[in-house]
């Protein structure tokens, strides 16, 4: 896919894996830094691709109730209580945390539920996922 698609199929692909779709963005970015793709083009456009993704579960959680997503989006209900927990205690803060596998997306989720303000929401979802990448890129720097 990165191939044939470059970096809109990283963005696409980030974008897909931060919504309720198992996906593996961190391969992607691997696959991209393997490309020879600036490793900051790469974050950049992972992080953005991925934080839209994310923006996506929160506003399922904004529009939809909780029984809906528990009933279509497969969602546990102690997931969902427990990410509501975690935004409960930090707020808009919880965003930082998005980027977590299996619990990140439930966290989107609950954040929308909740109505956290949308702007720290984003941003804080954006630094989380752009760490998170940084770090992928670092690792594959280290061991290339």
């Amino acid at each position: 896919m990165l191939n044939q698609l470059g970096l809109w199929g990283l963005f696409l692909g980030c974008l897909l894996s931060a919504t309720i779709i198992p996906f593996s963005s961190e391969a992607l970015v691997t696959g991209a830094l393997l490309l020879d793709y600036s490793p900051w083009t790469v974050i950049l456009v992972a992080t953005l691709g991925n934080t839209i993704g994310g923006m996506t579960c929160y506003l399922l959680g904004w529009l939809c109730k909780w029984s809906w997503i528990e009933r279509f989006l497969k969602v546990k209900e102690e997931t969902l209580a427990k990410a509501h927990q975690k935004v409960e205690k930090y707020g808009s803060f919880a965003a930082l945390l998005t980027w977590i596998p299996i619990i990140g997306d439930p966290i989107a989720l609950a954040m929308g539920l909740m109505r956290t303000r949308v702007v720290p929401t984003t941003l804080l979802m954006f630094i989380g996922k752009g760490l998170r990448y940084m770090a992928v890129a670092g690792l594959f720097s280290a061991l290339i």
